[in-house]
């Protein structure tokens, strides 16, 4: 299986543009590929990628503020999807913002992406809100979740 062959690191700058490629093609209202080059070199971020045949295919990442950190983000690319690679990501994710004394984790997510709420769901993040017509594109509500024991 793909997942096996993938090895997972910290973001460097040259991989903005294959994350900011996937990011187009996964979101409604995507980043650039200067929004991540920056995210790459922000003290007070953490991204992980997924490197198979040295092409970025997968990452994720935070925000940290002191004890909690805020996923901004978290694709893979179309061709990788349903293979567990977000959740070997999301796994990877969390032990680097652990590593910055991050004891708690939150989002926004749409409640129509069920594939994120899952992924979310194993990592014992829970619905605690709604932000009433969050996503510009569409209107559509975000849910909030948080995981405060990571």
């Amino acid at each position: 299986m793909t997942e096996n062959l993938i090895e997972f690191r910290l973001m460097k700058q040259s991989d903005a543009e294959n994350i900011a490629a996937i990011e187009e093609m996964t979101f409604a209202m995507p980043w650039s590929r200067n929004d991540f080059w920056k995210e790459a070199i922000n003290d007070n971020a953490i991204y992980v990628v997924g490197v198979l045949d040295n092409k970025v295919i997968a990452y994720g990442g935070v925000w940290v503020s002191f004890e909690e950190a805020q996923v901004t983000n978290i694709a893979v690319h179309p061709d990788y999807r349903s293979q567990g690679i977000g959740t070997k990501l999301f796994s990877r994710l969390i032990e680097e913002i652990k590593k910055r004394g991050v004891t708690a984790l939150t989002l926004e997510v749409r409640p129509s992406n069920e594939a994120a709420l899952k992924l979310y769901e194993k990592f014992n993040l829970k619905s605690v809100g709604r932000r009433k017509g969050y996503y510009l594109d569409n209107g559509e509500d975000a849910l909030i979740m948080w995981n405060t024991k990571i």
